[in-house]
């Protein structure tokens, strides 16, 4: 079993710097890099004294919302950080943008809060998350990821699939050793007028690490909100007040122009009443939004082809606005950033014009614990101001939730379809999540309870181990695949088995170099042997050691003789005679079969020049004359020795068996025919019958026939009155033929 851990560094159960660790097989990756908008500094960093940055091979980032990237850059150039990151087209662009805005707002709330006492810089300076300079060089390391292309890394696969959050946000399908993950970041399932609902991945996930921001709760229709959006805005504005809509400059702003310049072109009554997006890269941000309308909704392409829709009629850009010399007589809205109301534009006018009951702020988007948007929604008496003094809240406050996060009914259909064996909750408060997470765990009580999946919600540094087997399993591929009929269960394959970074195949050794970075290559070996013996010596001592022995002979050999050249185990191994006088050449293509065979090669020529057999088998009768007497009264026992060296290797084999059975039985009669031999054995005990009644003789029948040529499997019979006598026979039989057949290679 292997363990899969997954910590939250930031977004557990909490909403804000979105920040997860998740390490399996060797590999480190960090999905999200932002910040908590409710802390300043440092403490809004996720708890990276968690991690080993240097240790992280990928991070990955969703989209490019603060809370989801804004300590990129912290982690990139203050760190020992060295791996890669990856994040879509126009989130590299916003984030650019985005995060240039934030480091002036940081350094404007600085400089204006730092006063003059003594030491206050220092303290500043060491708070300071990162440079202008970081956030370059930052930049500069970012790769780029389209929709649906995968990308490997090591032994990590993943692919980015379609989001619907705000412009450019993905999900990160992940694939480790066989194992998925689906991380969502932030998603919306809901078209809007510019994005298209986010996409569910065709493979099942083992886990699943989703959003549950609005936990249960249940948003209302599109159509309601958005005429309780406009009809909010009309109200304040026609009774002469002004409305404050605190936006981030980039996300949802964008959705909110389009439905508030549709609203004041159906209404002229209202278009004499000023709107202003108050942001210094307004203009920028839409040349981005411009360039990426093909990944925006139907929509949007359409009406690119006739006109911007990005070129607002009765919506005008504030590159830059200084609060306290704007012009805000009379009735106006503004929409201005940060959407928190933390400080800038957007919380200099609450601060200016909170004590106006005519005047009235709308908050659009999910407001954030620990900030001033949040606090506002409770509607309490007073507020303190950015110089930190207190006055009474009397404009109205107004929620309408326009943030692209999924409500309860969207994120449990999209958990039913994802179907995942582990679910893990994030991004999330506590309470919310908790709901959650009992609504998902009574939805599958209806499931047998081996196949529920598990649920957790860990909280910020909580790790959760998942234990997974590991998959063992192998893709043949290349000529191996290619075949018509289908393999059987049981089929043994051949082939070279490559493993890397978690995927093995089993591929043909030519087809080595098209699906893998190796190449083949072998180790040729030759060993040159004396040899003074003749060939037809190491021929007969090939042919008994060794089945299937192969022989090519050609001329031009030394002193007039043939070159012979014998091929073993499919001419791996080859012995050479001829070439050079009194050598034999012994060459192979190193593996361990070919090793071992020409150890054994050589081993046989050393033999065949030395042993007694191979002595006589070389050597040339005398030239000395002997009386023929001496050689009529040679003792029968040398004079057989002598015929059986002129045997064939068959008729040697049965008079062993002969000669075997002889040691045994001491009458056996044999009768020799071509490659076989019958063998008459007769005894006066039997095994299951014993000695026969009337003292007879028990006789028992015994062919050995090697059939047509060459030394083959013989084929043994016996016939015997006593079964056991002639089981015994014909396994001894059986076991001396083995022992003196060739090695079938």
């Amino acid at each position: 079993m292997e363990d899969m851990s997954i910590t939250p560094l930031g977004s557990g159960q909490e909403v804000g710097r979105s920040c997860h660790l998740l390490e399996f097989r060797g590999m480190t990756i960090l999905l999200d890099c932002g910040i908590h908008p409710g802390y300043d500094g440092l403490n809004g960093l996720p708890f990276f004294d968690r991690v080993e940055p240097e240790r992280v091979d990928v991070l990955l980032i969703t989209h490019f919302h603060l809370d989801h990237a804004a300590s990129l850059p912290y982690f990139t150039e203050r760190t020992g950080f060295r791996g890669r990151i990856f994040m879509t087209h126009p989130t590299k662009a916003v984030i650019r943008l985005l995060l240039g805005d934030y480091l002036r707002l940081m350094t404007i709330k600085k400089g204006g809060s730092s006063g003059s006492g003594g030491g206050g810089d220092d303290k500043n300076d060491s708070d300071e998350l990162y440079t202008e300079e970081d956030l370059i060089k930052c930049c500069d390391k970012i790769e780029l990821i389209d929709y649906h292309q995968t990308i490997s890394v090591g032994g990590l696969k993943f692919r980015a699939l379609n989001a619907g959050h705000v412009l450019g946000a993905a999900m990160f399908l992940l694939e480790i050793g066989g194992r998925t993950l689906l991380y969502t970041g932030d998603y919306s399932m809901e078209d809007d007028r510019h994005l298209m609902a986010a996409e569910v991945p065709n493979v099942k996930p083992d886990v699943l690490m989703v959003e549950s921001t609005y936990g249960v709760q249940i948003h209302a229709s599109r159509a309601e909100r958005e005429a309780r959006f406009t009809g909010t805005v009309e109200r304040v504005v026609t009774r002469g007040g002004k409305c404050l809509i605190p936006v981030f400059a980039l996300g949802r702003a964008q959705e909110l122009l389009l439905i508030l310049d549709e609203h004041w072109q159906a209404n002229p009554h209202l278009q004499s009443i000023p709107v202003w997006y108050a942001s210094k890269m307004a203009s920028r941000a839409l040349r981005v939004y411009q360039t990426y309308a093909n990944m925006m909704n139907a929509r949007i392409r359409a009406q690119m082809d006739v006109s911007n829709p990005f070129s607002f009629r009765y919506i005008r850009n504030l590159k830059s606005i200084d609060v306290e010399s704007f012009d805000d007589r009379g009735p106006s809205v503004v929409f201005a950033s940060p959407g928190m109301l933390q400080s800038g534009v957007s919380r200099k006018l609450f601060d200016r014009w909170a004590t106006d009951p005519k005047n009235g702020v709308l908050i659009a988007g999910y407001a954030v614990e620990n900030t001033l948007a949040k606090e506002i929604m409770n509607q309490p008496k007073e507020v303190v101001t950015l110089e930190g003094r207190r006055q009474p809240l009397h404009c109205l406050v107004d929620y309408v939730s326009f943030s692209a996060h999924v409500d309860f009914m969207e994120n449990r259909n999209f958990i039913s379809r994802v179907d995942p064996k582990h679910i893990i909750l994030v991004h999330g408060q506590k309470d919310e999540m908790g709901r959650l997470k009992s609504a998902l765990m009574l939805h599958y009580r209806q499931l047998p309870e081996n196949k529920r999946p598990t649920i957790t919600m860990p909280p910020n540094l909580q790790e959760v181990k998942l234990k997974f087997a590991r998959r063992r399993s192998a893709k043949v591929m290349g000529s191996l695949a290619d075949r018509e009929e289908e393999p059987k269960e049981g089929e043994q394959v051949r082939g070279i088995l490559v493993t890397q970074n978690f995927s093995t195949r089993i591929v043909a050794p030519k087809d080595l170099s098209t699906y893998t970075q190796l190449r083949v290559g072998s180790v040729s070996s030759k060993l040159h042997v004396p040899f003074a013996a003749q060939v037809a010596t190491l021929r007969l001592f090939l042919k008994e050691m060794f089945s299937g022995v192969t022989e090519v002979e050609e001329g031009g050999g030394v002193d007039g003789t043939s070159i012979i050249t014998f091929g073993l185990h499919e001419d791996q191994v080859k012995v050479t005679t001829g070439k050079t006088r009194g050598v034999a050449t012994v060459s192979w293509d190193a593996s361990p079969a070919g090793d071992i065979l020409a150890d054994a090669v050589v081993a046989l020529l050393m033999h065949a020049q030395s042993s007694v057999a191979s002595i006589r088998l070389t050597s040339k009768p005398c030239g000395h004359r002997r009386k023929k007497a001496a050689a009529d009264e040679e003792e029968p026992a040398t004079k057989r020795q002598r015929e059986s060296e002129a045997l064939t290797v068959v008729e040697s084999r049965l008079r062993l068996v002969h000669d075997t059975l002889l040691e045994s039985y001491e009458d056996v009669e044999a009768t020799y025919e071509a490659n076989s031999a019958s063998f008459e054995i007769q005894t006066d005990t039997g095994l299951e019958t014993g000695i026969p009644a009337d003292g007879g003789i028990l006789v028992c029948t015994v062919k050995v026939d090697f059939g047509g040529e060459g030394a083959g499997d013989a084929k043994i019979t016996v016939e015997c009155e006593d079964a056991k006598l002639a089981t015994n026979v014909k396994e001894c039989i059986k076991n001396v033929l083995t022992a003196v057949a060739p090695i079938h290679l």
